[in-house]
């Protein structure tokens, strides 16, 4: 499935995240365990930031100024209905140009939806998109191998891919990324959380010439 299909599925499911329905709790113990970790407030980004505004609250209550992304438009429509003090824009992470260097970033479960080469590239993105010492908290499949499978989430067609635990850990390093935190938070699901810290002697080693400031 590219991204655009991927949009339109959640498009027809943007308003469950956003009910009383699913839990706000969700994932906000791990956020909180990653902004303990950052060296300051600053600018954070939600990458699939969706409807529900769970995390944005925190990462505002925190002290942050937040951008939230989403590949979605519905979830983006109903993300701004929140009245949140944050700004929100439709937005595909692997084509979208990051305007400034940010603090803190969050892909919870989000940049799974990319095939694995995709996702190699965007955890490149990412970390080139992070000030010194800045955190990255993401989700992954918690598997060994590289994997890409499609599943049905509430009647919707959903891609997924996972580069598998030594391969994600492998590139974890070669972008500078210091590994902070690993759980199998839902285990036994394989659901797998990770936080990263952007280390200022460890560049990501890419080709890409150009970068925000």
């Amino acid at each position: 499935m590219n991204t655009e299909e991927i949009a339109a599925s959640y498009d027809q499911i943007a308003d469950h995240w956003a009910s009383d329905e699913f839990p706000a709790s969700d994932g906000i113990e791990q956020h909180k365990r990653a902004i303990a970790f950052s060296a300051k407030t600053g600018n954070a980004l939600d990458i699939g930031c969706g409807s529900s505004g769970r995390i944005v609250d925190l990462l505002l209550h925190s002290g942050f100024s937040v951008h939230g992304i989403d590949i979605s438009s519905r979830m983006i429509e109903l993300a701004r209905t929140r009245g949140q003090a944050a700004t929100f824009e439709r937005a595909d992470i692997g084509n979208w140009e990051f305007p400034l260097r940010y603090d803190f970033i969050s892909a919870w479960d989000s940049i799974w939806h990319l095939d694995v080469d995709r996702q190699r590239k965007v955890t490149r993105k990412i970390s080139e998109g992070l000030k010194e010492d800045g955190i990255f908290i993401f989700t992954t499949g918690a598997i060994d191998a590289p994997s890409e499978h499609t599943d049905s989430f509430l009647g919707q067609r959903l891609f997924y891919g996972a580069l598998g635990i030594p391969n994600l850990l492998n590139l974890l390093q070669d972008c500078g990324l210091i590994l902070r935190h690993l759980e199998y938070d839902q285990f036994p699901e394989k659901h797998l959380y990770l936080i990263t810290q952007k280390s200022p002697d460890q560049p990501c080693h890419t080709t890409r010439t150009s970068a925000p400031r």
